[in-house]
């Protein structure tokens, strides 16, 4: 099992210990960096402030990475970005640039989506982590299971998840169902919000069907829903134009294990309509670059056998 200590603002850490009602938030960077891969959907993020306080303020679970600007990632988490408008956000943002952000510029952040967040009482933070060097700017990874670090930081899951929860560090970190009886735990599973902003960072803002860049009209649609057994996870994921959502969730459009466009007989018979979708029928979506982002088989498969209209 791998964590990762970042180094937090004081201000932000402070601002969403004031608010425990906020579970998921944005521990974003300025600078738009592209990738984040400490960690895996489900292992744990912990927030250390910087010198002299120095020490672990709280924590979480990495729930996913995406570049937003500043606008979507307001849009997506509020208050959750530890600001409390967006005002304020384009301001604190705009401190980490040689020049201040102009007005009519949307710049992009690095997101790092953290999920059943806990901050611990003011006083009572715990010590900074093993080897952790004062000057370190943006964070470190662990091993958890490393002998050096094993007692520091089953002491800090103990405090994140309470006293109540068995946690064996040894054993694997992501194995079916969940992880140490904590339902919090489950493997690649994303916070809400976060579960919008990877959809709509990974599909480069297009509808997956349309190719349709309108983004107020653009939503993250699960392909298994949740109230049927899916999961807030990437790749039970498309990104689509509302009404193409719609169409989908009733069965009239449908993906195959190939990625392509599947469209029901139902959709003519039932309201003479939809040439702009049989036109595309058998060919392939748009779907991320990267394949383990890409929609899982089996959840394609069990939108075509349970809600699909075949005929």
């Amino acid at each position: 099992m791998k964590a990762y200590v970042g180094v937090t603002d004081g201000d932000w850490s402070r601002f969403l210990a004031a608010r425990p009602h906020l579970t998921e938030v944005n521990f974003w960077r300025p600078a738009g960096s592209r990738v984040f891969r400490a960690l895996s959907p489900g292992e744990p993020f912990f927030f250390k402030s910087h010198h002299p306080h120095n020490s672990v303020v709280g924590g979480g679970f990495f729930s996913g990475f995406a570049q937003l600007r500043i606008s979507e990632a307001w849009d997506l988490f509020r208050e959750g970005n530890g600001v409390p408008d967006l005002a304020a956000m384009r301001r604190i943002v705009g401190r980490y640039r040689s020049d201040p952000i102009a007005a009519s510029e949307d710049p992009l952040i690095g997101c790092v989506l953290i999920r059943d967040t806990v901050f611990f009482p003011a006083d009572e933070p715990s010590e900074p982590p093993p080897l952790f060097a004062p000057n370190v700017v943006q964070g470190k990874g662990y091993d958890v299971a490393d002998h050096a670090a094993s007692g520091y930081f089953e002491m800090l899951m103990g405090r994140l998840l309470g006293a109540s929860v068995e946690i064996d560090l040894s054993q694997p970190w992501h194995r079916p169902g969940p992880v140490f009886g904590d339902p919090r735990l489950m493997p690649n599973r994303l916070g809400q919000q976060s579960f919008k902003a990877v959809v709509l960072d990974a599909y480069g803002r297009r509808c997956a069907i349309t190719g349709d860049r309108i983004q107020p009209v653009l939503q993250a649609a699960h392909i298994r829903p949740l109230p049927a057994g899916g999961e807030h996870r990437l790749d039970n994921g498309l990104l689509l134009r509302s009404d193409v959502h719609t169409l989908f969730d009733h069965g009239y459009l449908g993906v195959d294990p190939k990625y392509r466009l599947m469209v029901s007989p139902r959709l003519r018979a039932e309201f003479g309509n939809g040439e702009q979708f049989y036109a595309r029928a058998g060919t392939a979506i748009a779907v991320p670059a990267a394949a383990r982002d890409r929609p899982h088989r089996q959840f394609l498969e069990w939108h075509l056998d349970e809600v699909y209209q075949a005929a």
